[in-house]
């Protein structure tokens, strides 16, 4: 939480894992002790992040055609602009979505096995119809960030399914 509130104040570049010892008050053996550097807490924070997100439908045992939690994530990084700015601005956000990429791929595969999306498919199948699903998602996603739209959040997540479901038909 020290870097990304460090994040909003300065650039990622400048902050130092000093600024980060002395914002969370930790001591610099204990910082690597579980980090290399501030990069690997960086990505720490965002897999972190990533994994509660891209799980939260199965977590939470949701009885729904959902395949991921759109309004939640659009609403959630909506709220904190300014870290994704940030990202964008020390050229992190590649990192973010190529990590977003491989984990909302498992968990919608996940949601895929639980909602009997396309039963009798091969594992071949779910998983690339996962991976599209999430590389859809995030193009979604990134777009929505990008233009400022006024679609809210939980338009944007019945666009999603409506697409998603409609290569069921299709």
């Amino acid at each position: 939480m020290a870097l990304l509130q460090l994040i909003l104040e300065k650039p990622f570049d400048s902050v130092t894992v000093q600024d980060v010892l002395d914002r969370a008050a930790v001591g610099r053996s204990t910082f690597y002790l579980h980090f290399r550097d501030k990069n690997d807490l960086l990505l720490s924070q965002l897999e972190m992040f990533l994994e509660i997100m891209s799980t939260t439908l199965s977590a939470r045992k949701e009885r729904s055609d959902r395949l991921a939690p759109v309004t939640e994530m659009f609403e959630h990084i909506g709220e904190q602009k300014r870290i994704y700015r940030a990202l964008a601005e020390s050229g992190r956000l590649h990192d973010f979505f190529d990590l977003a990429q491989g984990y909302f791929a498992r968990g919608i595969e996940q949601r895929l096995k639980e909602t009997g999306f396309q039963p009798g498919a091969s594992q071949t199948d779910q998983v690339l119809l996962s991976v599209a699903l999430a590389g859809s998602l995030l193009s979604l996603f990134r777009w929505w960030m990008d233009t400022g739209t006024r679609i809210s959040a939980a338009a944007m997540d019945k666009h999603f399914h409506r697409m998603a479901w409609e290569n069921k038909r299709g």
